[in-house]
């Protein structure tokens, strides 16, 4: 539940963003969901790594054992 809840929340806000920059600019609307994609699958992904690391590190500095990523009792 908790992977696939976050994909689709991913899903969504890509799209509303997508509706709304298509709606407001006069860009061609395939080329704006492609620099999205693009910049969701490379940006984006640097990020979310990043925040896993942070995020990883301090549950192992205070010793959460119910966030530990992968760890789903």
């Amino acid at each position: 539940f908790y992977d696939t809840s976050k994909q689709t929340l991913g899903a969504l806000f890509i799209h509303f963003c997508n509706v709304f920059l298509s709606s407001h600019t006069e860009e061609d609307p395939c080329f704006l969901y492609l620099l999205n994609f693009i910049l969701d699958t490379t940006l984006g992904m640097l990020l979310i790594w990043l925040g896993v690391k942070v995020v990883s590190r301090i549950v192992q500095r205070k010793k959460y054992k119910y966030l530990i990523f992968g760890e789903y009792g």
